[in-house]
């Protein structure tokens, strides 16, 4: 088929919108953190980009979207045909209609699973050996995104059985915030955690963050029509009525439960409804986006406030907001689902008379990836913490993770230097002052 240029130019730049959407996750984490751990945790999205992206294309894209020539095995996995991508390098366009290069859709593709493995890393924030995160990164990948996104978008079982998902409420946000609770429970609890002040260090590094978020999640969602289209126009407006329902929404509860709004609270908000719109975006009327974003927004806003009443560590709030709002996003499809898919009448919700059996689906998926990332992130963070230990010291905790890990600071402190801490390039000293910044 001959290449569609308008339809490879979009896809080309949705493509760079949500690879974007990394380094904005990256900013909005480290403003959330305290002082002495934002490279670090910036650095763990980077690393993310990284590794995601060299087992992507040595067997990543083949396992998600490839076939093995099983039927039964399909359903599970795909093959290694497409192994180093050269398959797709000699194929002008994928066999779909859409004209778009096999290339164009792998790299596309490939900013998912980047984005999936780095939100994961929110929920263990200020305490993760370095390496730990490297080898996490590489197995979960292989052995929970991957399969994942074959069962639901590779033609996989769950994809069989009718579950969808657009632009990734499950295959995304349940997979990897049921993942950073994983990690949280097997790493433990920051030290001094309820009992010292663990404020977000810098809000104007969050506001930036999740204004790139939200910049980059419109190639997230509407790119992943695939097509320039009116559904694709119709995943657009979608994700930003829901984004502003759902920042209006958090902020409005806070203003109610605590008698202020706060620029992390509407940070929080717009993210919430980013994520619970992404399942839904172009399979719902613009009206029930703007219920789902309330909804989300005000669900999540109450949701990051489980990790205290259940004892969990999840710092950056990687539960309340995507295994919370994912999941509420992906069920939502069994009420307000209104358009079908590929031109059937597969998917119609609740509201608009399609009875139970889209609900039931919808609230499967969710469930079954969220045990299998929770179950799979818990098995591989165990053994990572038995042998090469996945938390750093006490004492380096306390001192800081990114001047004892990597030797930099993120800011110039400037006389502090006198007492101990180096400056931004400068070398480790044998003693550093403990700054709990």
């Amino acid at each position: 088929m001959k290449i569609d240029s308008g339809t490879t130019a979009w896809m080309l730049a949705a493509t760079a919108l949500v690879l974007l959407m990394t380094p904005g996750l990256a900013f909005f984490y480290g403003g959330m953190t305290r002082a002495k751990s934002v490279l670090n945790m910036m650095m763990m999205s980077f690393a993310s980009i990284i590794t995601v992206t060299l087992a992507w294309v040595l067997y990543g894209h083949a396992l998600s979207f490839g076939t093995n020539g099983n039927d039964f095995l399909n359903k599970i996995i795909g093959g290694l045909k497409e192994a180093g991508l050269q398959s797709l390098v000699d194929t002008a366009t994928k066999d779909d209609g859409t004209g778009m290069p096999s290339l164009v859709f792998s790299a596309f593709q490939l900013t998912f699973a980047i984005i999936t493995v780095a939100l994961i890393s929110g929920a263990i924030a200020d305490r993760t050996k370095f390496g730990a995160w490297v080898v996490f990164s590489v197995v979960w990948a292989t052995l929970v995104y991957f399969p994942v996104a074959h069962w639901v978008w590779g033609g996989g079982w769950l994809s069989q059985l009718g579950i969808e998902d657009f632009a990734g409420g499950t295959v995304v946000h349940v997979n990897a915030g049921a993942a950073g609770l994983a990690l949280a429970l097997v790493i433990g609890r920051r030290k001094g955690w309820r009992k010292d002040p663990m404020r977000p260090h810098n809000l104007t590094l969050v506001l930036l963050g999740v204004g790139l978020l939200w910049f980059g999640w419109f190639g997230f969602n509407a790119g992943s029509e695939l097509a320039v289209d009116g559904t694709a126009g119709l995943a657009f407006m979608n994700t930003q009525v829901a984004t502003a329902a759902a920042a209006g929404a958090w902020i409005l509860v806070e203003k109610l439960r605590d008698g202020h709004s706060t620029t992390l609270g509407v940070a929080s908000g717009a993210v919430a409804g980013l994520v619970a719109i992404t399942p839904a975006c172009g399979f719902v009327d613009p009206w029930a986006a703007i219920v789902i974003g309330l909804i989300a927004g005000a669900v999540c806003a109450y949701a990051v406030g489980l990790k205290y009443r259940l004892g969990f560590d999840d710092s950056l709030d990687v539960v309340g907001v995507h295994l919370v709002g994912g999941a509420l996003g992906a069920v939502s499809l069994g009420f307000f689902a209104a358009y079908p898919v590929s031109g059937t009448a597969q998917l119609t919700g609740l509201f608009y008379g399609g009875g139970a059996t889209q609900l039931g689906r919808q609230i499967l998926g969710p469930v079954v990836v969220g045990l299998y990332s929770f179950a799979l992130a818990w098995i591989i963070g165990k053994i990572i913490d038995r042998t090469m230990g996945f938390r750093i010291t006490e004492e380096d905790e306390v001192t800081g993770i990114d001047i004892t890990t990597h030797a930099e600071t993120g800011y110039d402190l400037g006389s502090v230097h006198a007492s101990g801490v180096p400056s931004l390039n400068g070398p480790v000293p044998s003693v550093t002052k403990k700054v709990d910044a």
